[in-house]
């Protein structure tokens, strides 16, 4: 692989890195295997890049060790590409990224856990209707890996957010006035005490956050939660939909939002972003309610 960075630049982390991905089309055949995209014809119609540049781009990764290079087919021999240990450890990379540009470039400058409705991040989240969630496990609160999508019902609720603590203590410094960030307790009660109401629709009732599993269970516990919380502190739901994130306390955090998912993996409905966290509730159980009757 050719070297482009300086001599000056041999123990320099950031170098060596963009050495790597320093290249636009790299970074977002990284966010697309993320999504679910693993065959070339998928990513070239994803990305509209040419053959050559897509299969050089794809070389390079196999040797960077990012992405492995796996046959599907026989006759003729066709591949399929996917992240390796070393390529999901990019993840974060492209969160932050995301983040940044949700803020600085399509956003004021200003950190929030929500949006204006009317805001091209909302768009962004509000085009997974109709998509499909990729298949990928997440540890639960007491760490053992598991589906957010249920395989048991028809639909699953997922909602997604920002942090929730047993301890008024644990939360991060000026949590509290940040937009959008507070009521994640009083959500997954309301969660709870509708339970019953869920599961008569032929719901399944997941949370997710990038919260520690520790954290998710201690904090469930202390609310008699009685469903799942699965915890994305690696990121891979979060790049896998482009799930809008802010960072505090030195980590990325989901902001607020619904989707409502089919046995099939197919988002059905979106709520984003979430003002009124009771009604949403109710929101997502009429849709459920909806989508059953249909």
């Amino acid at each position: 692989m050719a070297q482009r960075t300086h001599l000056g630049d041999a123990d320099c982390s950031i170098a060596q890195a963009l050495d790597v991905v320093g290249d636009w089309w790299t970074l977002l055949i990284v966010r697309d295997t993320a999504r679910g995209l693993h065959r070339f014809d998928e990513l070239q119609g994803e990305l509209g890049v040419s053959r050559k540049v897509l299969a050089e781009r794809l070389k390079l990764l196999v040797e960077a060790g990012v992405l492995t290079r796996e046959p599907y087919q026989e006759r003729p021999v066709r591949h399929e590409y996917r992240l390796t240990p070393r390529g999901r450890g990019l993840l974060p990379v492209l969160i932050a990224l995301q983040d940044w540009g949700d803020q600085w470039i399509l956003g004021d400058g200003e950190m929030t856990a929500t949006t204006e409705g009317t805001s091209r991040e909302a768009d962004r989240v509000h085009a997974l209707r109709g998509t499909r969630v990729p298949e990928l496990l997440l540890p639960d609160r007491f760490g053992e890996f598991g589906d957010p999508v249920a395989a048991d019902t028809p639909f699953t609720v997922l909602y997604c957010f920002p942090g929730a603590y047993a301890r008024a203590a644990s939360y991060p410094p000026g949590w509290a006035g940040i937009p959008g960030a507070r009521g994640c307790t009083l959500e997954s009660c309301t969660y709870r005490d509708q339970l019953a109401e869920f599961t008569a629709a032929g719901a399944t009732v997941h949370g997710v956050s990038t919260q520690r599993p520790d954290e998710q269970r201690e904090f469930a516990e202390h609310e008699g939660l009685r469903f799942p919380l699965f915890s994305d502190a690696d990121l891979a739901l979060t790049a896998a939909l482009r799930l809008p994130t802010f960072r505090a306390a030195g980590v990325s955090r989901i902001k607020r939002l619904t989707l409502v998912v089919g046995r099939d993996r197919v988002v059905r409905e979106v709520f984003y972003p979430i003002g009124d966290i009771e009604a949403s509730v109710q929101v997502a159980l009429a849709a459920v309610r909806s989508a059953a009757g249909s």
